[in-house]
């Protein structure tokens, strides 16, 4: 029953319930009359705004006419759609956003991200609309909306009886288990272990003075899921660098189920940097760009990119990079990070700083500002050190310098073959720098001039890789566009820690890379000599910083890790630091003699591409 007839029923009660006096009734007549048509004016006064209404809903969805199939290859959906004229600017970005032209996808892409005075609506237009490579643009532009990007599809339910950790191990057992690396063949073992308590008997104290269980000999009892979680994704790291392994996790439904595990573990940055991790290296494959892109993972990306953490947002813009051919050539391997530009910019880039952290480094907590007095060990909280928001070389040089590319890479290092993350990987400093130049070149080193920024052994890394990088006509652009090196306490001709740890051999088992460090080290001493006649011949710049304070190994020794004798090359200024050796690298702040000098020598080291 509409409104006004009810009001009229109502009226034609009220006039009926009581016989009124006659003196009345002219008026009460005319007042139900007025009150009729003030009722049906209302009513259809109401029925236009609904109709409004209802326009403004269907706004909110996109309609594109059905086309046979024999007419859908010339077709453009856009030439025929019914907007109005407030609308047109969004629509005509979608359009060029897939212009044949590059620049002009990139320009339409650029003023999309700009748009912050758009409705609700017209960010999800464009999201429903956009293609895949319009999507990633997006993510990649720092000033993007993020409703630009819908949420992720559901995620399939879990079998039933299931859980995330079984669902892990049924993953990793569908992968070939063939022609596989030792320390591949390691973890994988130790994810399909048939329960949590033959993990903790294989992994933990049962047996730890015969092998590699010291980090887990208080674990006698049941090992947590979350640990066992580590394990499968660790595992799936190292298999997700191998192109056909990647296919294999795609097929089982992989994406789907790293992106629960990423909900599920919001606060745990070391379970979503190995998710991120994996998710980066199938990147790499552009056959898998378009499941990824479908499995939602985009949106989760363009939100990890805005980070104030430095390494949720490096890990997010490394497989972003990857997923992006439409502007980015280069392909960002595991282990190699962009610190600068993270994201889509017109700044041109003209040369590149790369930083190569040293022993028991990695690629973002070695570079970051120095904020505590810090203790050289193999305890190390990844949770803990994955929070530092500010790294220096990002958020300092990026600022002074626009026009570098700025790269940090991580590589795993031990002090004791006990406390080795893969007690079966025994990589010496030549296999590391074959592998860190094979990576390297991959993401374009070597194209444009360069400088490297190395800290204690990563130094004799940068050394080992110049001198390969010679022998080869495919890498030796790295060598002609060095234009200088920097090295924070790099042990030219050994360290003390080394000659440390093996007097206490049978307490430390110093790693390979301790031994190789230690002064009566025959490489160590060709390495030295081998290079310090190349960087002549070559003329490198070179600068030298060398610590004067003891730095504490574990919590009873100190020690002066590299002393002025073998902190000089031969070649260089050498500049001493009051601080110790892990603080070498981490300026206190942005005026302080340690960065501001770094700069200077970047500066003048690159003064000509620069101003070019």
């Amino acid at each position: 029953m509409s409104l006004a007839a009810y009001c009229v029923i109502c009226c034609r009660r009220m006039g009926t319930s009581s016989p009124p006096p006659k003196s009345n009734t002219y008026w009460k007549d005319i007042s139900s009359l007025f009150l009729t048509y003030e009722v049906l004016a209302l009513k259809k006064s109401l029925t236009l705004d609904s109709q409004v209404v209802e326009r403004e809903k269907m706004k909110s969805y996109i309609y594109v006419p059905t086309v046979s199939l024999d007419k859908r290859e010339n077709y453009d959906p856009f030439s025929t759609v019914d907007v109005e004229d407030h609308e047109c600017a969004s629509w005509l970005l979608l359009r060029r956003s897939q212009s044949d032209d590059p620049a002009a996808r990139w320009q339409a892409v650029q003023e999309m991200s700009e748009a912050h005075h758009w409705h609700d609506y017209q960010y999800r237009t464009v999201a429903q609309a956009c293609d895949p490579r319009t999507l990633i643009g997006l993510a990649r532009s720092r000033q993007s909306d993020l409703r630009f990007f819908l949420p992720p599809p559901p995620l399939p339910s879990l079998k039933e009886d299931s859980s995330i950790e079984e669902e892990l191990r049924c993953l990793l057992a569908s992968l070939p288990q063939t022609d596989l690396d030792e320390c591949i063949r390691y973890f994988t073992s130790l994810a399909l272990s048939e329960s949590s308590q033959s993990l903790a008997a294989q992994k933990g104290g049962l047996w730890c003075f015969g092998g590699n269980g010291l980090p887990y000999a208080e674990s006698f009892g049941e090992v947590p899921s979350a640990t066992v979680e580590m394990f499968c994704l660790e595992a799936l790291v190292r298999h997700s660098e191998i192109p056909t392994h990647c296919d294999k996790i795609e097929a089982f439904g992989g994406l789907q189920l790293l992106q629960r595990l990423y909900r599920l573990h919001k606060d745990s940055p070391s379970v979503q940097r190995n998710i991120l991790r994996v998710v980066g290296n199938m990147a790499l494959n552009e056959r898998l760009h378009p499941t990824i892109v479908r499995s939602g993972w985009v949106s989760l990306l363009a939100e990890a990119v805005k980070s104030p953490h430095v390494m949720a947002a490096s890990h997010a813009a490394r497989t972003l990079a990857n997923l992006d051919r439409d502007t980015v050539r280069e392909k960002y391997q595991d282990g190699v990070y962009v610190l600068h530009p993270q994201c889509r910019t017109s700044q041109p880039i003209k040369a590149d700083v790369l930083f190569v952290h040293g022993l028991m480094g990695a690629a973002f907590k070695t570079w970051r500002q120095q904020d505590s007095s810090e203790v050289l060990s193999d305890k190390v909280s990844e949770d803990e050190s994955s929070r530092y928001m500010t790294c220096w070389p990002k958020s300092w040089l990026a600022e002074d310098c626009p026009a570098l590319r700025i790269i940090s890479v991580e590589y795993d290092t031990s002090l004791s073959d006990w406390r080795a993350r893969c007690p079966m990987e025994r990589k010496s400093i030549a296999f590391r720098s074959k592998e860190l130049l094979r990576k390297l070149r991959a993401a374009g080193v070597g194209d444009r001039p360069m400088i490297w920024v190395s800290h204690s052994m990563g130094g004799l890394l940068v050394k080992k890789m110049l001198l390969e990088a010679s022998q080869k006509p495919e890498t030796s652009p790295v060598v002609d566009n060095t234009r200088g090196i920097i090295f924070y306490s790099v042990p030219h001709h050994g360290s003390h820690l080394a000659e440390y740890s093996v007097n206490v051999r049978y307490l430390l088992f110093p790693s390979l890379e301790v031994k190789e460090l230690s002064k009566d080290s025959p490489a160590l001493k060709v390495l030295q000599d081998d290079f310090l006649r190349f960087a002549k011949d070559k003329n490198f710049q070179v600068l030298n910083f060398v610590e004067t304070l003891p730095t504490s190994i574990g919590s009873m020794i100190q020690l002066q890790v590299v002393p002025a004798e073998s902190a000089d090359l031969g070649i260089g200024e050498l500049i001493p630091v009051d601080v110790n050796h892990l603080n070498i690298c981490k300026p206190q702040k942005k005026d302080a003699f340690l960065y501001q000098r770094t700069l200077q020598f970047i500066r003048e080291s690159l003064a000509q591409d620069l101003e070019n």
